[in-house]
């Protein structure tokens, strides 16, 4: 029998925008689409919120997971406008093949003074699942520690520089 452990991702990041911009982010569409390459968007900031996340499918194909892209759902369980949230009960569903989850996804923001005065944040992005020893669940979970830091820092840029096709300033 195959055995069960907790994998996953942990990641942290200081950005130079409040902790209520930088999780509205993770909520609106316009800049999902942006920093993370979404399709579509469902993200409701509020506990037992809907958050679900398309990505067209590629036309690459992995030998272990098939193509890339699919949706990825959950449920808010926690929501925290100046500190986070938590998506619980997450499935990632590739355009080809059997969904994989559980898994949880735990975002947390602190404020953080950054030199000058500036109000900052500094973010921790976690994602865990329980790994059942799969080819599937390693793959999926290196594509995790491979595709999140790009991303996030590319949200950092454009919270920071505000160069972005969205506008997250009321959320200040």
């Amino acid at each position: 029998m195959p055995g069960r452990h907790i994998v996953g991702f942990d990641y942290s990041l200081r950005i130079e925008a409040p902790p209520a911009r930088v999780l509205a982010a993770f909520f609106d569409a316009r800049a999902l689409a942006h920093w993370w390459d979404v399709a579509n968007a469902i993200a409701t900031p509020r506990p037992l919120g809907v958050y679900a996340l398309e990505w067209r499918p590629t036309e690459e194909i992995d030998e272990v997971l098939g193509r890339y892209g699919g949706v990825l759902h959950g449920s808010v369980i926690d929501f925290r406008p100046d500190s986070g949230f938590l998506v619980a009960d997450c499935y990632w569903l590739p355009p080809d093949g059997e969904p994989i989850g559980p898994m949880a996804l735990e975002v947390t923001c602190a404020s953080s003074q950054i030199p000058g005065g500036i109000k900052g944040t500094l973010l921790r992005v976690v994602q865990r699942g329980i790994d059942i020893d799969s080819p599937r669940w390693a793959k999926y979970y290196q594509l995790l520690v491979q595709g999140w830091p790009p991303a996030l820092e590319k949200m950092k840029t454009y919270l920071e520089k505000g160069q972005g096709v969205w506008d997250l300033r009321a959320y200040e």
